[in-house]
């Protein structure tokens, strides 16, 4: 009887003991870009997203529990980005972290919406990557694409003096659109500032001769261009304006930021985009400078761009609601994250609120880049939010 006894506890031991292991720990999934172009935006971000889990490991965990970290491979591609969301889910991720991009990471996130799960977009910047786009348990850990337009046209008017712009949309991603949204609402606002033009173009057009064949036909260059774009076509828009001889000022959105491209460039100058902190070692909050050591010596280099910073964030605010909430249940967790208005964080404080789980308004660093050398030369915050209302024309 007592050796029955023994085989039988011995046997509801084994059977008891995956589940208390699962029940001790916290599953955070990345269904991010591992291959393909938007790994040079997903990959800084999930290490810095690593920096913060190792930080809360080492400090104890969340909630007492290690947070224990599970991957799926997107491969920049929509389809697969959804196949990654469901693999996570399926290894019991308690929070789904899906690409930097609305139309490249919403198909895990809706995945995860679907399951009943919290998403947060590593640095998506379109408004649809949260409430308006997946539904109510999503989230991104970035400032809106609109705010860096509007940040960019305020500043230039204000403190460059420019007055005549012209606006040049790249129609590939709702992130792109979203930055000259931004600049289309904030010029209006700008006494004397006038629109001279306006084109379009694709990011994987070899050439935009014929927009700037437009542009040099104008009466007289305009002061500014603002540049709806990012990688890889970025590189070969800019490219060819300059080599056009067209020496405006050219504004871009953070998804630009990064010295990694400018040697396609050389010598660029008049160059100006909008970061929530600099890589380049001249932030002026040297919180900042110090986390971009600890990036360095995480990962044996230095940060790319400054899309490494919402990655941290976004751990920082979620874990922050999970310890309040005392649980990481979605809907308890979405409710602590909405009570959240001007929540520091090392990169600005974060407001989300029932309506937008988005930024936006926020401190911009400006960074200059001049004669093929980046460095922050000033820094701006719109001087109103963004009505969600514009935000969703």
């Amino acid at each position: 009887m007592r050796k029955l006894l023994l085989t039988v506890l011995a046997a509801s031991t084994c059977l008891a003991a995956p589940v208390l292991a699962d029940d001790d720990k916290i599953v955070v999934g990345f269904a991010t870009a591992e291959t393909g172009f938007m790994q040079a935006y997903d990959k800084p971000a999930q290490d810095a997203a690593m920096i913060r889990i190792k930080e809360i490991n080492d400090a104890g965990g969340l909630l007492g529990k290690q947070i224990e970290v599970v991957n799926a491979d997107t491969k920049t591609d929509r389809a697969e980005g959804a196949k990654a969301g469901l693999s996570v889910i399926d290894e019991g991720a308690d929070l789904v972290v899906v690409s930097c991009d609305y139309d490249f990471g919403s198909p895990a996130a809706l995945a995860a919406e679907s399951s009943g799960l919290v998403s947060f977009f590593l640095c998506a910047e379109s408004i649809k990557a949260g409430i308006q786009g997946v539904g109510p348990h999503s989230f991104s850990a970035s400032v809106l694409a609109a705010v860096q337009g509007a940040t960019m046209a305020e500043w230039a008017y204000n403190k460059k003096n420019a007055r005549t712009f012209y606006r040049l949309l790249d129609t590939w991603t709702e992130y792109n659109k979203g930055i000259c949204d931004g600049f289309d609402w904030m010029l209006p606002q700008l006494a004397d500032a006038k629109l001279v033009g306006e084109d379009t173009f694709l990011n994987e057009d070899a050439s935009i001769a014929a927009q700037i064949t437009r542009i040099k036909s104008l009466p007289q260059e305009p002061d500014a261009i603002m540049l709806c774009t990012m990688m890889p076509g970025a590189v070969s828009a800019i490219k060819q304006i300059r080599a056009a001889g067209i020496n405006s000022m050219i504004l871009n959105g953070s998804g630009v930021d990064g010295s990694y491209w400018l040697s396609a460039v050389p010598d660029l100058s008049n160059f100006y985009v909008p970061v929530q902190g600099s890589i380049y070692g001249d932030d002026p909050n040297p919180d900042v400078t110090a986390f971009n050591a600890k990036y360095k010596e995480a990962t044996g280099g230095d940060p790319s761009t400054q899309y490494v910073y919402p990655g941290y964030v976004m751990i920082d605010v979620w874990a922050k609601a999970v310890e309040r909430a005392g649980t990481t249940d979605a809907d308890a967790v979405v409710a602590e994250l909405e009570k959240m208005k001007d929540e520091p964080t090392l990169f600005g404080p974060r407001t989300f609120t029932s309506e937008l789980h988005h930024q936006n308004q926020a401190r911009y660093l400006i960074v200059e880049t001049n004669a093929g050398k980046p460095a922050v030369v000033d820094q701006w915050t719109i001087s109103k939010p963004i009505p969600v209302a514009d935000l969703m024309k």
